[in-house]
């Protein structure tokens, strides 16, 4: 069985290489005789292996000395609770709501303090990224929260929010290191890590030292706590001890390939590839304003359901898999993350053509 061409959303497309390179270390990684699945997380073996992670992704990332790097448990949703208990002063925060998970970490933070939605792009399906040069956000605000790349919808800001101020929270799940950020412009940035750079489990925080609360409170879960974990260098529990041996091994493959400039290059030309065949086709059409898109996620629709899922269908047989929509947004979205290769592209939008031509 040859391998397909993965358009999940995630868990998402690996690079090979890293895979072929796992698979070389599953019984024996490195002469300790045992598979890292298998390894104690105190051992020195997987020190080394969090500790290069760690190492790998500031250099990648430029991440400043005075963030912190957290491996943690329970993916980016966790976070959704962690980040309004861990930044609660004042009892508010503004969220910008621009897609599914937005909207459900402002539901969730509103367990704890009271959320203010000062932006929101609900009135046309998500399909854009709201103006957020002026917005009106409460002076009180403990931090101003948005989703950079919205999965599901296919939409990216360009430009950070003007949040006059206040510390800036974004979820970058699925855009993580597809290209260069400045992370000095974040309080937080953090997301899971299953769509662009490992395997299921996990999401990774970077956090500013000053935003981690001094002191343990009580109200606060220790598991959730930034000051538990941060302490404890990730290892407070057991942690998913696998999978940052997997994202370490794909930080290694991002610096061979050159870093997160090169990564941007690589996107965007993918991107360019699927969006201009997208804007000439009389059957596809993409559901995001031009300005606002996504270089990780694609949406697109026939705009006939049949065909839709009759595309999903024979694109399935020809061994390109996961491209049906969310169900929120319906029709097809193509998740181009780094590790998918250019030629994937490709051969998705000759066989869209092909489609197109005989679907006329």
């Amino acid at each position: 069985m040859s391998r397909v061409y993965n358009f999940s959303a995630g868990p998402a497309v690996l690079p090979e290489e890293v895979l072929k390179e796992a698979a070389s270390e599953m019984l024996d990684y490195k002469g300790t005789g045992m598979s890292v699945m298998e390894m104690s997380h105190r051992s020195p073996a997987f020190q080394q292996i969090i500790d290069d992670a760690e190492a790998d992704l500031r250099e990648l990332m430029n991440i400043p000395d005075n963030y912190k790097v957290l491996f943690l448990q329970g993916g980016a949703s966790t976070q959704f609770s962690a980040i309004p208990m861990n930044l609660k002063k004042n009892g508010k925060a503004a969220y910008i709501v621009t897609g599914q998970w937005a909207k459900k970490a402002a539901q969730e933070a509103e367990k704890y303090l009271d959320v203010v939605r000062v932006a929101s792009s609900e009135d046309k399906t998500f399909s854009y990224i709201p103006d957020c040069s002026d917005l009106d956000i409460p002076e009180d605000a403990d931090y101003v929260y948005i989703c950079e790349n919205n999965t599901i919808y296919g939409t990216k800001y360009k430009t950070l929010p003007n949040t006059k101020g206040h510390i800036l929270v974004s979820d970058v799940s699925s855009c993580f290191l597809s290209e260069p950020v400045d992370v000095s412009k974040y309080g937080i940035i953090y997301g899971g890590v299953q769509k662009n750079i490992g395997p299921a489990g996990m999401a990774i925080v970077i956090i500013r030292e000053d935003l981690i609360p001094e002191e343990l409170d009580s109200n606060v879960p220790t598991m959730l706590a930034f000051k538990t974990q941060a302490d404890a260098g990730s290892l407070y529990n057991t942690p998913p001890c696998y999978t940052i041996y997997m994202c370490g091994k794909v930080f290694k493959w991002l610096k061979a390939m050159g870093g997160l400039e090169v990564m941007k290059e690589r996107n965007e030309k993918k991107a360019k590839i699927l969006y201009d065949f997208l804007d000439q086709s009389d059957m596809f059409k993409g559901t995001v304003v031009p300005e606002d898109r996504s270089l990780m996620n694609v949406p697109f629709v026939t705009g006939d359901e049949e065909l839709d899922a009759k595309f999903v269908k024979e694109a399935k047989a020809a061994g390109f898999e996961n491209l049906k929509g969310h169900r929120t947004v319906g029709g097809m979205r193509a998740s181009i993350y780094n590790a998918m290769p250019i030629e994937g592209v490709e051969a998705l939008v000759e066989f869209m053509k092909k489609f197109e031509e005989e679907n006329k």
